[in-house]
């Protein structure tokens, strides 16, 4: 069912973990450096993998026999550790570019279809209806590819001093959604318990 309120929840939550405007530096430093991406691939490429995970991921949890709450709750912890890292400035996680000068590596995975996202939208799975969160992963995308394709812009516009401050508001929004998530399915999984 249709829900804008959901849509939106959904789509704050992506666009706080997938974290585009603080991966603009990032982008802008691996111009700089001569490496040539496609906007259009990596959004693509970006959509191709996290509709993979999104309805595959299921069945895969089912192989090693992981409910979608206890999921959510070990999403939630990750999700909980990166908002730190948002918000501080920190590098926990650490990623390699790798050497690839293709768009895939490393701008669709594992800037915009990292390991957080992909958790991310498993873990939504236990909240919201899978439309409102596929409308909201689909706006994710079309903004990864105006940020992509309007990168020069965007640079002059911004500044650095705007792009750190977006990246930890967003970082806070993301630690209170982290919460939200963990109580919630926590709660539910202990509620399973007591019936069990």
């Amino acid at each position: 069912m249709l829900s804008v309120k959901e849509i939106f929840s959904a789509f704050l939550v992506l666009f706080a973990i997938i974290d585009i405007t603080g991966s603009i530096p990032i982008f802008l430093s691996l111009k700089h450096s001569g490496r040539k991406f496609s906007a259009w691939q990596a959004a693509v490429v970006s959509l191709g993998i996290f509709l993979l995970f999104y309805f595959l991921g299921d069945a895969a949890l089912q192989l090693f026999g992981v409910d979608i709450q206890s999921f959510a709750v070990a999403g939630s912890i990750v999700l909980f550790i990166m908002a730190f890292e948002m918000i501080l400035g920190v590098e926990i996680f650490k990623t390699e570019a790798g050497d690839s000068g293709s768009t895939v590596v490393p701008i669709a995975f594992p800037l915009i279809a990292g390991p957080g996202a992909l958790t991310t939208i498993i873990s939504l799975r236990a909240e919201y209806s899978d439309v409102n969160i596929l409308i909201a992963l689909l706006l994710n995308i079309v903004i990864d590819f105006l940020v992509l394709h309007y990168i020069d812009k965007l640079e002059k516009l911004l500044g650095a001093t705007l792009i750190s401050i977006l990246r930890k508001f967003f970082g806070v929004i993301l630690l209170a959604i982290c919460v939200k998530l963990f109580t919630t399915n926590l709660g539910a999984l202990i509620q399973s318990f007591n019936i069990q």
